[in-house]
């Protein structure tokens, strides 16, 4: 539970990618760009937290906004900025693109920066 009384929403790996592949999230990615470059999940979209304004995020239909980084901190950020902006309500993938990897699931790049 956050500060603003909202849930934000940790989502598994495996359920983050069976929502992206049904069309039924926009993923963001928070990491840098160089980060991004070097190792990605496909159909995510890159909004680095470090220029980040949660008030220029869509609201949450068609698609619900799940933001993910490298081990879920920096996406945890962005869904409590989301929730600040008033937008509700937030999620996030658990664990990151780390435990994306360690579940098996497809990764493009090299993961070398």
């Amino acid at each position: 539970m956050t500060t603003h009384g909202h849930p934000i929403e940790t989502l598994p790996p495996t359920e983050v990618a069976r929502l992206l592949k049904a069309g039924k999230i926009l993923l963001i990615d928070v990491r840098e760009p160089s980060e991004f470059e070097a190792e990605r999940i496909q159909g995510a979209l890159l909004y680095p937290l470090s220029t980040f304004d949660a008030s220029l995020l869509p609201p949450d239909a068609p698609r619900r906004v799940v933001f993910h980084c490298g081990t879920a901190k920096r996406s945890l950020v962005a869904a409590e900025r989301r929730l600040a902006a008033g937008h509700s309500p937030a999620a996030h993938l658990e664990g990151g693109l780390v435990a994306w990897k360690a579940a098996g699931l497809p990764v493009i790049g090299s993961g070398v920066l």
